[in-house]
């Protein structure tokens, strides 16, 4: 199933988001950075209608299901029918479907509200769910596919840097943003929750303290699966639809970029929903970037305020093609990326702002 991915927006040459939420519905983190503007997201999305786990199986028929009317399982390729194909009992993959909590009950001692927060808790295959266990998340190399139905596999973790985290679960690509911004939607709604419960310490491996709620694995893991792997529209449906049984929701997903404020390139900057706050310093230096249309090269031209900067070309799907350091005047060779609309971040020590190029 593919997934649609959103576009960018752009209003002033400034990026804005995606905004899905009714108005006014984030304004009270404006102006916050790093942990503090987690801690204010907590207080915007930290009181929300708690559902009875038995509500779960009707929720799903809104939150979960396909264009086909049949349920969207991130576990499987298996068809499953509302109601009919509810687990009971299973022995394979295709036998039926249950609640799967992505962060595993065992994490936070099946506690309420966690235990039945929607935004972590998916329609999937039993056998596969079974599989999944309370292993984290994670990527590995020959890990173990348990029928040609399931989607995810089981193994020893190879993600750079962390090979010693032990077994872990890899979803399929398709889904690995998805599940790395729900996470997001943990460590910021249950930002005071320790995880760390599971009698085999699993969860630790993912959250913690030192990192803003989550351990140094997750915030890489997690971010490099949410830059790969866009929100999609499947995405956007599903926040939606739980917002309107729920009444809170996952910010990550209305706001993508909030990740990198919070555990990505944009620590120390101020963030602002769709407002100027965030480049005030830089706001009225903004540089010309030149020539734009261009083929081979551009630089960043007339500017007194800095010298030096940090740079990303991206996509529009969020995709980072090119990046590196330059400096005013010195060209920037984008000759090897393909025609087409891209997007310029320019960073520097008193911020950061963002323009479209285009490449012929």
């Amino acid at each position: 199933m593919k997934k649609t991915i959103i576009t960018l927006l752009l209003v002033l040459n400034i990026i804005l988001v995606f905004a899905q939420a009714p108005s006014g519905y984030y304004s009270g983190a404006n102006g916050k950075a790093n942990n503090e503007l987690r801690l204010k997201l907590q207080d915007i999305i930290g009181v929300h209608t708690v559902l009875s786990y038995s509500a779960l199986w009707t929720l799903f028929q809104h939150t979960d299901k396909n264009s086909d009317g049949k349920i969207w399982d991130m576990y499987s390729t298996c068809i499953w029918t509302f109601s009919i194909n509810q687990c009971g009992n299973y022995t394979q993959v295709c036998d039926c479907y249950n609640r799967e909590h992505s962060v595993p009950q065992s994490w936070f001692g099946s506690a309420s509200p966690m235990n039945t927060d929607a935004f972590h808790i998916y329609p999937t295959d039993g056998r596969v769910n079974a599989h999944h266990d309370n292993y984290p998340y994670g990527e590995c190399a020959n890990g173990v596919k348990i029928a040609p139905q399931a989607l995810g596999r089981l193994g020893a973790s190879t993600f750079a840097g962390f090979t010693s985290i032990g077994t872990v679960f890899e979803p399929d690509d398709e889904y690995k943003g998805d599940f790395a911004r729900t996470y997001f939607y943990m460590a910021t709604r249950y930002a005071n929750v320790n995880f760390n419960r599971d009698s085999q310490n699993f969860g630790e491996k993912v959250f913690g303290s030192a990192s803003n709620g989550l351990t140094d694995y997750a915030k890489n893991l997690f971010l490099k699966w949410h830059k790969n792997d866009p929100v999609s529209q499947k995405e956007i449906d599903r926040n939606n639809a739980v917002y309107a049984h729920q009444h809170n929701r996952n910010p990550f997903i209305d706001h993508p970029e909030l990740a990198e404020y919070i555990w990505g390139d944009s620590i120390g900057y101020i963030w602002n929903n769709g407002g100027s706050s965030t480049i005030d310093k830089i706001d009225f230096f903004k540089p010309k970037i030149s020539p734009n249309p261009t083929s081979d090269f551009i630089s960043v031209n007339d500017n007194d305020f800095f010298q030096n900067f940090e740079y990303q070309i991206f996509t529009i799907q969020g995709k980072i093609v090119l990046n590196g350091k330059s400096s005013i005047n010195q060209q920037i060779n984008i000759s090897n990326i393909d025609s087409g609309i891209y997007f310029i971040k320019i960073s520097t020590e008193n911020g950061f702002f963002i323009e479209k190029i285009i490449k012929k």
